[in-house]
């Protein structure tokens, strides 16, 4: 590896020369995922994600704006601009090569990648990404089912469901849970409720299961929260 690839992701600069921290970009890259939620990244929303205080926030934001990473409206929150969704895509580039990398080449569980990945994803040069995703198949998602981002930016596009939405009877395949909770990614692969896997929402729901999505999977019948529901999505099968 050259001396200059090696620095690449330790010292990121702004096209006006203006140096990027490794706290910067765990900011840009939660503010990128908040717009993908709701689509607003308020302050108060963005210190709770980040397990930060409203002031800490505040004079990051601050200073992001100052650099030109973000446009910050008092009314409406904090959005990335052109420069500062270029960052923070290259960040999530990196994170999601290596949660498939971790679990492919070197055998981690799913539920263990995407805590080695926040440690490792700010310090990987072009050339070590480079060899990843040749290595992969040049992937389009992770193995939560995350889309990964091209080098370009480009993110893969999709048509599918929240899991809650799906009606009673609906058949489809899942594609995307969060990679959040470790103990929930542990739950979910020992009822094999993994990406890739057939589900069809149960009419018949097991007692006392409360406010629940009820899937049967594999000839197994599950009752899922409907709060996780909301947090995973399915293709429809036709």
């Amino acid at each position: 590896m050259s001396e200059s690839g090696s620095r690449d992701n330790h010292a990121r600069q702004t096209d006006r020369g203006a140096s990027i921290s490794v706290a910067m970009q765990d900011y840009l890259k939660a503010i990128y995922r908040l717009q993908q939620g709701d689509g607003r990244a308020t302050t108060l929303n963005l210190a709770n994600e980040l397990g930060l205080s409203g002031p800490s926030a505040t004079n990051m934001i601050k200073r992001l704006a100052e650099i030109s990473l973000v446009e910050h409206n008092r009314y409406h929150g904090v959005r990335l601009s052109s420069s500062g969704e270029k960052i923070a895509l290259e960040v999530i580039r990196h994170h999601r090569l290596l949660e498939l990398y971790l679990a492919e080449a070197m055998g981690f569980e799913w539920d263990q990648v995407h805590e080695e990945a926040e440690r490792l994803e700010h310090h990987v040069s072009t050339e070590f990404e480079a060899r990843m995703d040749e290595l992969l198949g040049h992937p389009k998602f992770d193995p939560h089912g995350d889309p990964i981002p091209s080098r370009l930016g480009d993110v893969p596009s999709t048509t599918w469901v929240w899991l809650s939405e799906l009606p009673v009877g609906s058949r489809a395949v899942l594609r995307r849970v969060s990679d959040r909770d470790s103990q929930q990614l542990r739950y979910l692969a020992e009822i094999g409720l993994v990406p890739g896997v057939v589900l069809e929402v149960s009419q018949s729901a097991p007692e006392g299961d409360g406010d629940a999505r009820n899937l049967l999977i594999a000839g197994h019948r599950h009752a899922i929260p409907m709060e996780l529901a909301t947090s995973m999505q399915v293709e429809p099968l036709v």
